[in-house]
């Protein structure tokens, strides 16, 4: 069984999982992608409303299960879904998953970079928080920014631990993420966005200015020099960002 050995816990509230597939709103003609299957709750019931399920499972144990029970239009992969380019996968449109909690943020990233139409997704309750913090509090951070920037995100619910096995220690959430048509605000470079959000958050108890100077070298008129990261928008960031990216010419 996968279990602690994977981060992963197994939701057992078959409710609580009719639910989440009913906010993917899964049509007959949709490929699906299933990120760690485990018991393939999920999967049984995405089998009988997709055209086709692209499951990834790194337990094979699971998968040699999962193969045995799951009807034709169900493809499990078995391998370590962090390494797989998904554009590699059969083509998807949706993301239906209960993430291992280990993973979440390396697949969450990953997910951002890939042409989806919606993912509705367990996470880590405080994983799911960060993920919709606004700036100016605690929680907010590069996964905010990075989230925001991409995509349209929510909290759908709240699901208590006890609908788990084996029982984690905290509660989980449904978030829906549903890709941008339109950036909310232009960068003149998203990768130079992202690095100097990553920058910055990681150094975030210091000034704009003392971050970007030690970072990119830049020491002149630089925006929000007094402030720091938490107090400044997604938007802001972008600001900076293009401001930087002009005075070193990257």
């Amino acid at each position: 069984m996968k279990g602690a050995r994977y981060g992963q816990h197994f939701l057992t509230d078959l409710r609580v999982a009719a639910r989440e597939i009913d906010y993917a709103d899964i049509h007959s003609n949709e490929t699906v992608l299933e990120i760690e299957p485990g018991q393939g709750v999920l999967t049984k019931i995405m089998a009988e409303k997709a055209s086709q399920i692209i499951a990834v499972e790194i337990d094979k144990q699971l998968v040699d299960k999962l193969q045995r029970i799951m009807p034709g239009n169900v493809t499990i992969l078995q391998g370590d879904v962090c390494k797989f380019d998904f554009n590699d996968l059969p083509k998807f449109s949706k993301v239906v998953a209960n993430l291992p909690f280990q993973i979440s943020s390396e697949i969450t990233f990953k997910l951002l970079t890939y042409p989806f139409v919606k993912a509705v997704l367990m996470y880590q309750k405080d994983f799911a928080e960060r993920m919709v913090a606004k700036s100016g509090t605690k929680t907010y951070g590069r996964l905010s920014v990075g989230v925001y920037y991409k995509t349209h995100c929510r909290i759908l619910e709240r699901v208590p631990c006890s609908c788990f096995f084996p029982r984690p220690k905290v509660d989980a959430c449904i978030v829906e993420l549903v890709p941008r048509d339109i950036p909310p605000f232009i960068v003149s470079d998203e990768s130079f966005f992202s690095e100097v959000t990553k920058q910055l958050f990681m150094h975030r108890r210091k000034k704009i200015g003392t971050i970007v100077a030690a970072s990119f070298h830049v020491k002149n008129d630089v925006p929000f020099a007094e402030s720091r990261v938490e107090e400044l928008s997604p938007a802001d960031i972008g600001v900076l960002a293009d401001y930087l990216f002009k005075a070193i010419e990257y």
